[in-house]
């Protein structure tokens, strides 16, 4: 028997859904908690990020609803092939005036992909760094000290949580 559940999780953030959206749609917002990127967060868009690879991995944006959601569908992903054609969305839903719940799913990332385990690992990482950037003000994006460390713990085949 396979799995068809796509890889999801919930976080709550304390900041209001319109920052939330823009850490998730802004040239700024994605590389202090995910990674650095070029081109457009917004509706049509592209963002294109470089992870330790020539090419980069590309998301097309199909939708930046403010400040409810963002679905990106990924164009091409040369360090994991698995990912093309899978639909990252983020659903933001508002818990009082300063306050955020984020459902986050990867349609497409499930169990079926040899590469489950890395991915929702690197997703936690992401998503506990996204919270950190919103109520701290500082993140563990791509190759941040967390994040080498994680990686290195990850390469070592044991799992930090």
């Amino acid at each position: 028997m396979t799995s068809t559940a796509d890889y999801q999780t919930t976080v709550r953030v304390k900041a209001a859904p319109d920052v939330l959206f823009d850490a998730l749609t802004t040239i700024t917002g994605l590389a202090a908690w995910w990674n650095p990127a070029t081109g457009s967060g917004a509706t049509g868009g592209e963002l294109h990020f470089l992870m330790n690879t020539p090419e980069p991995l590309v998301i097309f944006v199909e939708e930046a609803t403010r400040p409810t959601s963002v679905r990106w569908t990924v164009i091409d992903c040369p360090f994991l092939p698995g990912w093309i054609g899978t639909r990252p969305t983020f659903t933001i839903t508002p818990i009082g005036s300063h306050t955020s719940e984020l459902v986050f799913r990867h349609q497409g990332l499930s169990k079926d992909l040899e590469c489950f385990g890395m991915c929702s690992r690197s997703w936690q990482h992401y998503m506990t760094s996204l919270r950190d950037y919103l109520e701290v003000g500082s993140g563990s994006p791509f190759g941040s000290p967390a994040d080498r460390a994680r990686r290195q713990v990850q390469a070592a085949g044991t799992s930090i949580r």
